[in-house]
C-alpha cells in the first residue's frame, strides 16, 4: 500500500484541520496509507520524508511557504492566491503544496484536491491549479418559518421551539448542511426570522419580551452557540435575518401595542435597541440582515429606523462587548428606499452590504432589465458588497428544477447587469424547510431531493464565467454519477431538465399577475386574470423589468386589430415554445426511465415532474389561446357586448381542452404532491384567495369547472339574443349599520356625517358629489390633505367592540393619495383583510379620483392606524359581524365591457 504523508505544524488552524481531514479520508478510500509528521527543524529536509508528501498553509502566514516562495520551488503561474484563492502545486521532491490566500482559501484548496482524488481514485502525480471565487458572498437561506399563520401570531412570528422546529435542534442533519455547503464553497448561511431576538437573548430592563420557557431558552442559546462554531470551522459566516417593526407577543400585551408596529415609538424603539446590543453581545461574530419593512410604513421612517434605532443597537453591542471590528450588517433593499439608507448609514458605519432580489418572488428570465436593472445597478454601484437574492421561487413551486446551464446564465446576468458580487439562494420551498412537498413518507429532505439545485448556483457563484460546453459535458458526467445512469442516459436527462426549466418562468413573464408569492403559477390562472388583468393589480414590474421584451394578451389584441406592428415576444410565440420545451421534456424523461426501469424512484419523480409541468403547460395555452379569442371579441364587440359568437365558441373549445388538461394535472398530484404552495396562508391571491383553502390543484379544480360552465351557460344565453344588459338588476343596496367608536387624540383628524355637501378633507375644500348608499348612513374620519402628503396621518380610534375600520383609497397613482398596501413588498398588507375592494367606485368628491372602500378588522380596543404618507379617509365602522357584498358602485362610469360576466354564475 503507497504512503502518503501529511507534513503538519504547529500552528495549523481548525479549518485547514478539516481540510486536511477530508482529504486523508479520500486518500484512505482510494487505497493509500496516509501518515503525519512535523515540519523539520530546517525546512530542506522536508524531502528526507519518503514518498508522497502534502502541506497546506497559508501563503502570507506560514514561514514554510514563504521558504519554498524564496528558493522558488513554489512558483506561481496564475495570480497569487488571495483571500479566499488558492494554489496546489506539485513541488520537488514528491511533495504537493496547498496555498491559501487565508486559512479558508487553504481549506478550499484541500477540497478541490479531495476532489480530484475522488474523481480519479488515486492522488495526482502532477499537479499546477489556482482558484479563487468571483463572487464574495455564497450561500443559501433557512427561515425559522412555518406553511400557515400561527395565531394569534401573524406572518413571520414564530418563536424559536421543540415543538414548532423540530429540525433546528437536529445536529445530525445541520452537519449533513454543513458539510455540503463546505463542498460547495458555500461561505455564508442566513438565517431567517420575524423577530428572533426574544427566542435567542433576554433584555434586562424588558423581561416581559421572553417568548420561550427557561429551558427553551437554554437549548435555543446552546444549539445557536454550537452552530456558529460549526459553521465558522467550515468558513461558513452565519447571518441573521429580521424584519421591522415585528414585536414579540408577550411584550406586545404586557403594553397594550398592535404585534406590528408600523410607526416608530420611543417604547419600541429602545426595546429594539436594547435586543441588538444584547445580541451582539452573545454572538458577536454573527452578521445581521435587517429588512426594513414589511410593517412599518413611511420610507422615511424606515431610513431613521436604520440609522437610529439598528446601528446605534449595534454599535452599543460592539463597545460592551470589547470587538476590535463592526460585525456586518446586510441592507435587504425591500420595501425601502435603500440608497437613501445606505447614504445614511455610511457616514455611521463601515462594515455595509446591500441585497436586492434578483427576479423578485419568481425565477422568470436571465434577460433583466428596466426599474429592477437599475435598481441593483444603483446599489452595486455604492461600492460596497451587492448580493442577488434568488427568492421564494413562487413559480417553480413545487417541483423540481435541475437546470444548471440555465442557473448560469442567471448568475451570469446577475453579474454582469446588475453587478453582483454575492449570491443568496432560497431553498425551492422555502417555508417548509427542510422538507420537500413530495406525498411521501418519511419526508424527503430538500438537501437531498434538490442536491443539484443547489450545487449548480454555489458553483456559478464561485466562478459564472465558465464555458458553456465544458459545463454541459460537466453536468452530463455530474448527472451519470448522481442518478447512477450512462452517459448517454446522462445526456437526455439533462436536456430533459434543461427544456421543462424554460416553462414555467416563460408562462409567468408573459401572461402572469405578478412575479411575488402571492401569485402560485402551477395552480394555475382564472379566465377573468387572462382577460381583465387590471382587476387583479398587476405588478407591471413583472413584463417591465423580469420577462421578455413582448406583449401581454391584452397589448397583442390591441396592436392587432390596430393593424400596428408586434415587439417582441407574443402570446402565441409563447406558446409554441413552451409547448415544445414541454413535450420535449417529458419525451426525454419517458425514455430514460423506461431505459432504467419502474423501480426507480428518484428518476420516477423527475418523470412525473415532467409530466406535470406539461399538463400545466398544455392548460395554460389553451387558456391563452381561448383568452385571446375572448380579447378579440371585447374588442369587437358593439356597446350591448354583441359580438363574433363564433369567436366566443373556439374559445370554449379552447377551455374545455384546458379543463381537460388540468384533470390530469390534479389527479396526478393528488397523488404526489402534499400542495403546490410553501406559504399556505392569506397573502396568496392567483389564482384563488387563501393559499390555504386552494393550496392544492384538486381544491382548484371544482374552480375551474364552475368557470366552464358559467362561460357555456352565457354562451348560450347569446346565441339565444339574451345581452348581459337585458337582465342586469338595479341595486338596491341598504344603508350599513353604523358601529360605534371613538375618535382619539389631536390634530388634523376629525369626525364628520358622510353625506353629499361634505369635505372628505379637514383643511380644502373636495365635496362629496355623489356615494353608494351602503355608505350614507356612516360618520367618517376626515384628516388634513396636507399632513397627510407630508409626513403621514395617524387615526387613532377606540372601539367598544371588534369591527371593521372602512378605509377609503382614492383610485389613482401620485404621491398625494395613499397607495394601495401591496403583497409585492408587503406580506402583511393583507393581515386585517383590507387588501381587496370591498365598494368599488364608491364615493365621487370634487377634485378627488374615485374612492375605493376596503374594510380592515380590527379586534375590540384602542388602535393607532398608520398606514403610511398620502391622503385617504376613514368612511365609518361597521360590526365585525356586518355582511358586506362587495360590488361596484359605477360612480366611475364603469359598466360590463371586462366580460368578467361571462365566468360567474
Amino acid at each position: 500500500m503507497e504512503q502518503i504523508t501529511i507534513i503538519k505544524n504547529e500552528t495549523c488552524s481548525v479549518r485547514i484541520e478539516l481540510g486536511i481531514q477530508r482529504i486523508t479520508e479520500a486518500l484512505q478510500h482510494a487505497g493509500y496509507a496516509v501518515a503525519e509528521e512535523k515540519m523539520p527543524e530546517n525546512f530542506e529536509d522536508y524531502r528526507n520524508i519518503p514518498g508522497k508528501k502534502l502541506y497546506a498553509g497559508v501563503q502570507k502566514q506560514d514561514r514554510f511557504l514563504q521558504w519554498l516562495e524564496e528558493n522558488e520551488i513554489l512558483v506561481f503561474h496564475t495570480k497569487e492566491p488571495e483571500e479566499e484563492g488558492f494554489y496546489i502545486e506539485s513541488c520537488p521532491a514528491r511533495l504537493t503544496v496547498i496555498s491559501g490566500g487565508s486559512e479558508t482559501g487553504a481549506m478550499y484548496g484541500c477540497m478541490e484536491l479531495k476532489e480530484r482524488v475522488e474523481r480519479m481514485g488515486e492522488m495526482p502525480a502532477e499537479i499546477t491549479f489556482g482558484d479563487a471565487p468571483v463572487f464574495k458572498l455564497r450561500g443559501p437561506a433557512v427561515g425559522l418559518q412555518k406553511t400557515k399563520v400561527e395565531a394569534p401570531r401573524l406572518t413571520y412570528e414564530y418563536p424559536i421551539t421543540p415543538g414548532r422546529f423540530p429540525w433546528f435542534y437536529d445536529r445530525e442533519m445541520w452537519t449533513k448542511f454543513m458539510d455540503m455547503l463546505l463542498d460547495m464553497r458555500c461561505n455564508v448561511l442566513y438565517i431567517w426570522s420575524g423577530h428572533p431576538f426574544s427566542s435567542l437573548v433576554k433584555v434586562p430592563d424588558y423581561p416581559e419580551a421572553l417568548e420561550v420557557t427557561e429551558e427553551e431558552f437554554q437549548q435555543n442559546r446552546e444549539l445557536f452557540g454550537w452552530l456558529t462554531k460549526e459553521c465558522d470551522r467550515r468558513g461558513i459566516w452565519v447571518v441573521l435575518k429580521f424584519y421591522n417593526i415585528h414585536i414579540p407577543l408577550p411584550f406586545a400585551r404586557a403594553h397594550g401595542l398592535e404585534l406590528l408596529q408600523t410607526n416608530i415609538s420611543p417604547l419600541v424603539a429602545d426595546y429594539t435597541r436594547q435586543s441588538i446590543r444584547e445580541f451582539i453581545k452573545s454572538f458577536p461574530h454573527i452578521g445581521l440582515m435587517v429588512c426594513l419593512g414589511e410593517a412599518l410604513r413611511g420610507t422615511q421612517n424606515k431610513t431613521d429606523w436604520f440609522i437610529d434605532t439598528i446601528i446605534p443597537g449595534v454599535k452599543d453591542g460592539v463597545r460592551e462587548a470589547g470587538l476590535a471590528e463592526e460585525p456586518p450588517i446586510i441592507l435587504r433593499g425591500h420595501d425601502c428606499d435603500p440608497i437613501g439608507a445606505m447614504e445614511e448609514a455610511k457616514k455611521k458605519y463601515t462594515n455595509l452590504y446591500t441585497m436586492w432580489k434578483y427576479n423578485g418572488e419568481s425565477l422568470t428570465t436571465y434577460y433583466p432589465k428596466g426599474n429592477w436593472q437599475k435598481i441593483h445597478q444603483s446599489l452595486s454601484g455604492l461600492g460596497t458588497t451587492h448580493i442577488m437574492n434568488i427568492h421564494i421561487l413562487a413559480d417553480l413551486e413545487p417541483f423540481q428544477f435541475n437546470a444548471p446551464l440555465y442557473i448560469q446564465k442567471c448568475v451570469q446576468a446577475g453579474q454582469n447587469r446588475y453587478g453582483c458580487n454575492g449570491l443568496h439562494l432560497y431553498p425551492l420551498f422555502y417555508w417548509d424547510w427542510p422538507y420537500t412537498p413530495d406525498k411521501v413518507s418519511p419526508r424527503l429532505l430538500q438537501m437531498d431531493r434538490d442536491h443539484i439545485w443547489f450545487a449548480a448556483w454555489f458553483r456559478y457563484a464561485w466562478n459564472p464565467d465558465r464555458e458553456e460546453n465544458t459545463e454541459r459535458e460537466h453536468w452530463e458526467n455530474v448527472f451519470a454519477r448522481h442518478y447512477k445512469i450512462s452517459r448517454e442516459m446522462a445526456i437526455k436527462l439533462l436536456a430533459a431538465q434543461e427544456n421543462a426549466a424554460q416553462c414555467a418562468p416563460k408562462l409567468l413573464g408573459r401572461v402572469g399577475i405578478t412575479e411575488g408569492n402571492r401569485q402560485t403559477l402551477s395552480l394555475g390562472m382564472s379566465m377573468s386574470q387572462f382577460t381583465n388583468v387590471t382587476r387583479f393589480r398587476p405588478n407591471r414590474e413583472l413584463w417591465g423589468s423580469v420577462a421578455r421584451k413582448g406583449e401581454q394578451p391584452d397589448d397583442y389584441m390591441i396592436k392587432e386589430l390596430n393593424k400596428e406592428p408586434h415587439l417582441g415576444e407574443t402570446p402565441y410565440d409563447c406558446v409554441e415554445e413552451v409547448m415544445a420545451h414541454a413535450e420535449k421534456a417529458l419525451d426525454l424523461c419517458e425514455e430514460v426511465v423506461t431505459a432504467q426501469g419502474e423501480d426507480r424512484e428518484d428518476l420516477n419523480r423527475l418523470y412525473t415532474d415532467a409530466r406535470a409541468v406539461y399538463s400545466m403547460t398544455i392548460s395554460y395555452c389553451k387558456k391563452i389561446e381561448a383568452a385571446m379569442e375572448i380579447l378579440r371579441y371585447k374588442y369587437t364587440m358593439d356597446e350591448k357586448c354583441r359580438g363574433d359568437i363564433k369567436l366566443l365558441e373556439k374559445a370554449e373549445q379552447k377551455m374545455a381542452e384546458s379543463l381537460e388538461e388540468y384533470k390530469k394535472l390534479a389527479a396526478l398530484t393528488e397523488e404526489t404532491y402534499f400542495y403546490a404552495n410553501s406559504m399556505q396562508t392569506p397573502q396568496r391571491k392567483i389564482p384563488f384567495p387563501n393559499g390555504e383553502t386552494y393550496g392544492h390543484w384538486t381544491a382548484c379544480l371544482p374552480e375551474y369547472r364552475k368557470e366552464l360552465e358559467h362561460f357555456r351557460a352565457h354562451l348560450a344565453e347569446l346565441r339565444q339574443g339574451i345581452l348581459p344588459t337585458d337582465h342586469a338588476r338595479e341595486v338596491t343596496a341598504e344603508p350599513l349599520k353604523p358601529a360605534p367608536y371613538t375618535l382619539l387624540g389631536s390634530g388634523s383628524c376629525e369626525n364628520y356625517g358622510l353625506k353629499k355637501g361634505e369635505s372628505v378633507f379637514s383643511d380644502c375644500s373636495c365635496k362629496i358629489i355623489n356615494l353608494a348608499p351602503e355608505l350614507a348612513n356612516l360618520t367618517g374620519v376626515r384628516m388634513g390633505l396636507g399632513a397627510a402628503i407630508e409626513e403621514g396621518v395617524t387615526v387613532k380610534l377606540a372601539l367598544p367592540q371588534d369591527s371593521y375600520v372602512l378605509a377609503g383609497y382614492m383610485n389613482a397613482k401620485g404621491v398625494e393619495w395613499l397607495q394601495l398596501p401591496d403583497l409585492e413588498t408587503n406580506t402583511h398588507a393583507d393581515d386585517r383583510g383590507g387588501l381587496t375592494v370591498v365598494y368599488a367606485n364608491a364615493i365621487k368628491a370634487e377634485a378627488c379620483p374615485p374612492i375605493n372602500i376596503h374594510a380592515y378588522r380590527y379586534e375590540k380596543g384602542t388602535h393607532d392606524i398608520y398606514f403610511g404618507t398620502g391622503a385617504f379617509l376613514i368612511a365609518g365602522v361597521v360590526a365585525a359581524d356586518t355582511v358586506m357584498k362587495p360590488r361596484n358602485a359605477n360612480l366611475a362610469g364603469e359598466g360590463l365591457e371586462t366580460l368578467d360576466w361571462l365566468y360567474e354564475e
